[in-house]
């Protein structure tokens, strides 16, 4: 499809400490088992999308090689991948920047590393092309966070709440995007361009939307407001809007017509924009209708550009893993509802056993479990909606309920775990309790200790 691909990784996240670290970058952070980079590249691989630059946001080389190794081994003779590292706190658009003299097709697919998705990228390429876009953005249903059986002491479940998400303006075939804004920049009142209500006639809000970063983008454009507009930061907070507004007038592609943000200049006569339209525009700039200045009849009015909309069907998955509930959210429904998407065979409990993980009498693991690779529990242990990873050592009479339990964790008898991370080799030693933590690599919790919401690791 001559489309080059972005995946923008990111590198340590502040965000999912203390999950990430340099030893485990977050392209690298396991998700049933397999790191969360691998699901964006097996997608693109299925939409035979094999051109790919993946940017890392790193000073520290060693992530950068890490991340490398991990494709190459994955990967040799599958895609041709290029690891590219970038400055840390650049932003999304700042890595873009950088790696724009490496861009020559005609058009980009950018994607963020941390998307866990079945929506086929190549069907948002595909509308990208079909309607000539500058810009086409990937929109899936806002998820809903938090399990829906906690095993918290009360007993009760947490209500799942819809996340901020943002305020979306479409047209009425819903294809054309009108209108975008960040939720958490929209408090009483919306904005919108008088400009563009008069030319749609209407326009649908949507707040129900999340932006799933995943964009295609026509290459010429995008480098030229990159270069432009060095103080963009953020492809969602700042190039998609800045195009989206622009629609109506001429300054992203300097063709030298004028307008203002609510319609057209008044010093422009109706007579000149005519001529303008008919020199400057083709037929596939329609669709639009204005009343010029002086005039009563309607005439198209030209988009200098399109910006396009590609909403999923309610029937995608479609979550990021950008917080530490999300990455919970995202582990608990790859053996869960979204299991079609972890490619793993499930059996007739409906729960994923490794042949050679080994448990005592007596311990019930329950449905959309997960135990990997030689990991052993003891006796009389009870595991829920949980995922063990690889070599873990659990003892006696333990409870892991809703929680992630990473590759070599040790947990002695008579513990229990619930609603939490427990990152690769942890020490929880006898009979101590955790609700709702994250325990960082290679941290020992006391015996006996009872911890609640906290994030515990080394210093």
């Amino acid at each position: 499809m001559d489309f080059q691909v972005v995946v923008l990784a990111g590198g340590t996240s502040r965000d999912l400490a203390p999950l990430v670290s340099r030893e485990l970058p977050k392209a690298l952070l396991p998700v049933a088992e397999r790191p969360v980079l691998s699901y964006v590249l097996d997608l693109l691989e299925d939409s035979n999308l094999k051109d790919i630059i993946v940017v890392v946001e790193e000073e520290d080389p060693e992530v950068t090689t890490r991340i490398g190794s991990w494709v190459s081994s994955a990967y040799a003779d599958r895609l041709n991948v290029e690891v590219a590292t970038v400055p840390e706190g650049v932003g999304t658009a700042g890595a873009l920047r950088s790696v724009a003299p490496h861009l020559n097709a005609n058009d980009i697919l950018v994607v963020s590393g941390d998307l866990v998705t079945d929506v086929p990228p190549g069907a948002v390429a595909a509308t990208h092309r079909r309607h000539d876009a500058v810009v086409t953005a990937l929109l899936c249903a806002a998820p809903v966070s938090g399990p829906s059986e906690t095993g918290v002491s009360s007993g009760k479940d947490k209500a799942k709440k819809p996340g901020r998400y943002n305020i979306v303006g479409l047209d009425s075939t819903r294809q054309f995007l009108l209108h975008v804004a960040s939720g958490s920049e929209v408090e009483k009142d919306i904005r919108v361009q008088k400009g563009m209500i008069r030319a749609v006639g209407q326009m649908e809000i949507r707040v129900d939307l999340m932006d799933a970063h995943l964009y295609a983008f026509k290459r010429v454009v995008l480098q030229e407001v990159l270069e432009q507009r060095s103080a963009f930061e953020s492809i969602q907070r700042d190039v998609l809007p800045y195009l989206v507004r622009s629609q109506l007038r001429s300054e992203v592609l300097g063709t030298g017509a004028h307008q203002e943000e609510d319609g057209w200049h008044s010093k422009t006569s109706a007579e000149n924009i005519l001529t303008w339209m008919s020199q400057h525009l083709s037929s596939s700039f329609s669709g639009f209708q204005e009343h010029l200045p002086g005039s009563n009849n309607p005439i198209a009015v030209p988009r200098t550009h399109k910006c396009c909309a590609y909403i999923a069907s309610k029937s995608k998955y479609c979550v990021r893993l950008n917080s530490i509930q999300a990455f919970s959210d995202i582990n608990r429904d790859l053996i869960g509802d979204a299991s079609h998407i972890s490619g793993y065979s499930f059996s007739a409990q409906n729960n994923i056993i490794h042949p050679s993980a080994k448990h005592g009498v007596k311990t019930t693991i329950g449905q959309n479990c997960m135990i990997a690779e030689g990991s052993q529990l003891g006796d009389k242990c009870n595991v829920k909606r949980s995922v063990v990873g690889r070599h873990c050592r659990i003892g006696s009479n333990v409870k892991i309920l809703n929680s992630v339990v990473m590759n070599h964790a040790s947990i002695e008898d008579g513990c229990t775990v619930q609603g939490s991370v427990i990152c690769s080799n942890v020490q929880l030693q006898e009979g101590c309790v955790l609700r709702d933590c994250q325990v960082g690599a290679g941290y020992v919790v006391s015996a006996g200790s009872e911890h609640r919401g906290e994030s515990l690791a080394k210093k």
